[in-house]
């Protein structure tokens, strides 16, 4: 029996890294036994980690299923032409104790000819970060090829990146083929395509508990740079209050700010899903049908098929997120 496509919350999907803290656990309350916990993967359909729902009538069921059951009434019309059963995004919180490897990402035709995957361009919303954090995105001087296999061979590759000292609410969008990294100390929101390919460049020379060092990917990751990128990745955005600020609007998602003090009514005029990631606070999701709670570090998915609903809330700050 079919039920009708309520908002849905799901089974954070908890990702142990070498680089992880206790701050999912600590500042969002997610349950695990494991130390060092990197990533909480919120909505996911990336194989082996698919996201199940824990609210409702669809209580158990897992995304790739309610997609493939209720396609354009679950991705909207266009995202249904565009993406078929495949769902285009990963949404994930992200906890650096140490810094992340330095990295970037293929394009979707690269990914495509190479892992039969999507692209991955992906955008950070920072939550929370410790004093003097930051985060390595581009490089501090025009680059060229040569230039950058120089540095990379000579292990001076940290002299010619970038470093931004960041703080709450600090917003970067990072187009796949620019080189990035996390740094110690930062708690973020990141949306991105829905791909799990990552071409590691540097990893600090550091080892794992059996003293190896992580595979790194330069033979490959070289192709993927775009060195003629602009330095425009800083994303500067309204704070108006109980409306959609405009963030990140790109071919591959569109994210907007929104920081809510009232009751505001939505209408869904995209023809698509939406998914609303709460960065602080926590509001209350309601349909004529449904109530759901959605508290600081907790992500909510309302289907293309949902029309209207409402935000509630005394205080809550959110990123809107639709294809």
């Amino acid at each position: 029996m079919k039920h009708t496509l309520h908002p849905l919350k799901f089974q954070p999907i908890l990702k142990h890294r070498i680089w992880g803290g206790e701050k999912l656990k600590s500042q969002f309350n997610k349950q695990s036994d494991e130390a060092q916990l990197g990533e909480s993967w919120e909505v996911s359909t990336v194989p082996g980690d698919i996201s199940v729902v824990t609210n409702g009538a669809l209580k158990g069921s897992n995304l790739q299923d309610l997609l493939e059951q209720y396609t354009s009434d679950f991705i909207g019309e266009k995202n249904y032409k565009r993406f078929g059963k495949e769902f285009p995004l990963l949404i994930k919180f992200i906890d650096a104790k140490q810094d992340l490897s330095i990295q970037l990402h293929p394009d979707d035709e690269l990914a495509k000819k190479r892992h039969n995957s999507f692209g991955k361009t992906e955008m950070w919303y920072v939550m929370q970060a410790d004093e003097d954090a930051k985060l390595i995105v581009g490089f501090n001087q025009k680059m060229d090829k040569e230039t950058y296999l120089k540095h990379l061979e000579e292990k001076t590759l940290t002299e010619i990146l970038n470093f931004d000292k960041v703080k709450e609410g600090d917003t970067y969008f990072i187009e796949a083929g620019r080189v990035h990294a996390i740094g110690a100390g930062v708690l973020l929101a990141e949306i991105q395509q829905t791909s799990d390919v990552t071409y590691r460049v540097y990893d600090w020379d550091r080892k794992d508990a059996n003293g190896n060092e992580r595979e790194l990917h330069n033979d490959i990751a070289i192709d993927a740079f775009n060195f003629e990128m602009e330095d425009n990745f800083r994303v500067e955005y309204k704070t108006d209050k109980n409306t959609s600020n405009d963030m990140v609007s790109c071919p591959f998602f569109t994210t907007n700010y929104m920081e809510l003090d009232a009751e505001i009514k939505k209408e869904n005029t995209e023809d698509s899903f939406l998914i609303y990631m709460c960065v602080d606070g926590d509001v209350e999701v309601i349909t004529d049908q449904t109530s759901d709670f959605i508290s600081k570090g907790e992500t909510i998915l309302i289907p293309a098929a949902v029309k209207e609903f409402s935000l509630k809330t005394k205080s809550a700050k959110l990123l809107e997120v639709y294809v």
